[in-house]
């Protein structure tokens, strides 16, 4: 685009998004270096790119269009054909007439807007937009697939009931015919429309449920289950033979259990995916968990650790030896923090090895063992071996028995930082819960440094979220699930509500927020997910108690006193911040 340097540091400087000194200073810089100004401010981060675009779109007298909030029409899409949207980078967004609104990266494109004008006959507008928005709208012609699935069937329906019906009159498949299946045309665009779909929905978990008549076909989206769409019942053999193909299962193998695992790698994201296979009354269930494995870089903030939770973590990850713990039932994340924290620990001068079953997510410069129990593979024996492996710190996926509790606490007290997962309620539980295992005491005491209990809520989406204020009736009806008095008491406190709340509020006071649903969560309201956490580090006074062999109720009421936020606590701060509602703090805490 023609904006010269000087031209762009004049708007920059009227502007004021960055000081005078910082705008010259840049121009300065782009100058000595030889390149565009804006490319200078993207590189060092100085400007964000829908900015920096809004200000060529200012200079240039064009309109910015946001994408990111609009749900275009699929036959508005669909004038401008997938591959030259992504070549050009220009996306079709609104038709009025015979005028067609585009939006591009380069609205200075001609050659580009005067081909589509004549392909599409109709009069172009260009618009600015970002990087982001072009990508983000041509994700929405994968979403257009989900029509096109019902036409993948009915075009294919024939050959496969001719399929189920040959394999009925021979009794039973060879593996052979299962392969030819497996490798049929038909069958391959079913499963890679049902693999897309999940992977553009964010979908954490696949179910494939054989029922009597229908295959039933479920995504887990935000950690609850919804209905994606229902198969005839023919077409079973042929997806499960092809899932098995493609995570090298035995295909003549119906009777047993099996598990396997593969990948999908694009430009966009590299998605593992683990596959448990288990036979059923109808079939075989085929369940798969997605692993996102271009999603590097978590941080604990973004998990939605923060204040003093957050501090008291960085401060016990840094100490050379000592127990982590994580707490929680299946489901609520424990897995993601503790690759967090490794991820945080994981340079060149330490050596991390871990004993997982499975092994989650391929990590660099991690020795990651496979526990496999029916060769002898424990917990416990993985554990016994990696301490012979000079490790500083070990990561054990599960607590679950005496022998591998005893060996971790003996490894955090000969100079080792270990980090792992244990299932209970909240963190204070995780203390009895050590000893009723089988642990000394005084070993607990000495050896643990913190327990982190966490949840997983849904996050409000942000575009179509409403403010309330909640009625005599609904806080009569929290007071019987929760201390409203202390959580009240927290939230003034906790700082992070300085703008929200003041020192004279009641509950009836304060403003949460409901989910409303739009089209860019799908109408479901919510969007996405985050934590909350219950951080118990351990003290002076956590230390005799423990010794003591005290009970979590005594063990939580001093974890209290000496500060720590409860996860119905750090819940309401979320909930009274807009990011989660009520409804999902009582979903996850209620026992």
């Amino acid at each position: 685009m023609k904006i010269k340097n000087k031209q762009l540091k004049e708007f920059l400087m009227d502007s004021n998004l960055l000081s005078r000194e910082k705008v010259e200073k840049a121009f300065l810089e782009a100058k000595k270096r030889g390149i565009p100004l804006g490319d200078f401010l993207l590189k060092e981060k100085l400007i964000s790119e829908v900015e920096l675009r809004k200000l060529y779109a200012y200079i240039l007298g064009i309109p910015f269009i946001d994408l990111s909030k609009e749900t275009i029409p699929s036959e508005i899409l669909q004038i401008i054909p997938k591959p030259i949207a992504e070549k050009y980078n220009i996306v079709a967004f609104k038709k009025t007439g015979d005028n067609l609104k585009v939006a591009m990266l380069n609205p200075e494109d001609l050659q580009t807007i005067d081909f589509i004008k004549k392909k599409a006959g109709l009069k172009i507008t260009p618009c600015f937009t970002s990087k982001k928005n072009i990508k983000d709208a041509i994700r929405q012609y994968e979403k257009s697939l989900k029509a096109e699935f019902g036409d993948i069937i009915d075009k294919n329906a024939q050959e496969m009931t001719a399929l189920s019906t040959n394999e009925s009159a021979k009794g039973k498949e060879s593996e052979e015919d299962l392969e030819k299946v497996a490798q049929g045309l038909p069958v391959i665009r079913i499963v890679d429309t049902l693999l897309k779909h999940a992977i553009l929905q964010s979908a954490s978990d696949i179910h494939i449920e054989p029922g009597e008549k229908e295959v039933r076909v479920r995504y887990r989206i935000d950690g609850i289950l919804h209905d994606a769409m229902v198969l005839p019942k023919q077409i079973l053999p042929g997806i499960v033979a092809r899932i098995k193909v493609l995570s090298n299962l035995k295909l003549d193998e119906h009777r047993l259990p099996q598990d396997g695992r593969f990948k999908i790698n694009k430009e966009d994201y590299k998605i593992s995916f683990r596959v448990s296979i288990l036979p059923v009354f109808d079939g075989e269930k085929v369940v798969m968990r997605l692993l996102d494995e271009s999603s590097k870089g978590l941080t604990l903030e973004s998990l939605g650790l923060y204040g003093r939770s957050l501090e008291i973590i960085h401060r016990e990850i840094k100490k050379p030896n000592g127990m982590i713990l994580i707490t929680g039932p299946t489901g609520s994340g424990k897995t993601t923090t503790l690759y967090t924290i490794m991820d945080i620990l994981n340079t060149p001068e330490v050596n991390i090895s871990t004993v997982e079953d499975p092994v989650e997510y391929r990590m660099p410069r991690i020795n990651q063992t496979q526990v496999n129990p029916k060769i002898g593979m424990t917990f416990s024996a993985g554990l016994r071996s990696l301490l012979r492996q000079d490790p500083d710190i070990i990561m054990v996926g599960e607590i679950r028995d005496k022998e591998t509790i005893e060996i971790a606490l003996h490894a955090a007290m000969t100079g080792h930082l270990v980090l792992s997962t244990l299932h209970t309620n909240n963190a204070p539980a995780a203390l009895p819960r050590l000893l009723d295992m089988g642990a000394e005491p005084f070993l607990v005491a000495s050896t643990l440094n913190v327990v982190v209990a966490q949840r997983l809520v849904r996050r409000l989406c942000p575009n179509c979220r409403t403010a309330y204020k909640l009625n005599p009736k609904e806080i009569k009806s929290l007071k019987n699930n929760f201390n409203l008095k202390e959580i009240l008491d927290f939230l003034k406190t906790s700082g992070q509500l300085d703008k929200k709340i003041k020192p004279g509020d009641k509950f009836e006071d304060l403003e949460f927020y409901r989910a409303k649903g739009c089209s860019q969560c799908n109408n479901e309201g919510y969007k996405g997910r985050i934590g909350i956490y219950e951080v118990l580090e351990n003290d002076s006074s956590i230390e005799k108690l423990i010794s003591q062999s005290s009970s979590t109720e005594t063990i939580e009421r001093q974890a209290k006193e000496n500060g720590m936020a409860t996860m119905a606590e750090d819940g309401f701060v979320k909930a009274a911040q807009g990011i989660t509602t009520i409804e999902e703090i009582l979903r996850v805490t209620k026992e």
